[in-house]
């Protein structure tokens, strides 16, 4: 599919055509899997095809969403702020020698026994 003329569809014919795409992709899966998929390369074409119709059905719905805000009082999308501290871990307690796992509680007594 080409991009430009996914962009002259409605939103409607967009959902119908995702729909389609993604039960193709279905069916191959299980062709796949049961080795019956002659043309492997058609899996990756379809999955490409359903990102292009999401991403089209995506910028018609911002378009949509955008259209009420014009001039100076449009305000951008919110976005997170940018993180400020490493995101290191912290090191791992160590077991202190008092706890002792199951494995060595039943060896110590069978051991005593």
């Amino acid at each position: 599919m080409d991009v430009q003329e996914l962009r002259t569809k409605t939103p409607d014919q967009l959902r119908d055509a995702l729909v389609a795409l993604k039960k193709e992709a279905f069916n191959l899966r299980f062709q796949q899997a049961t080795n019956q998929l002659e043309n492997t390369a058609r899996m990756r074409a379809v999955r490409r095809d359903a990102a292009r119709v999401k991403t089209v059905l995506n910028q018609k719905a911002a378009e949509a969403a955008g259209a009420g805000t014009t001039g100076s009082d449009a305000k951008p999308a919110k976005t997170k702020p940018a993180r400020t501290t490493s995101a290191k871990a912290k090191p791992a307690k160590a077991k202190s020698a008092k706890t002792k796992s199951a494995k060595e509680k039943t060896a110590k007594e069978k051991t005593e026994a």
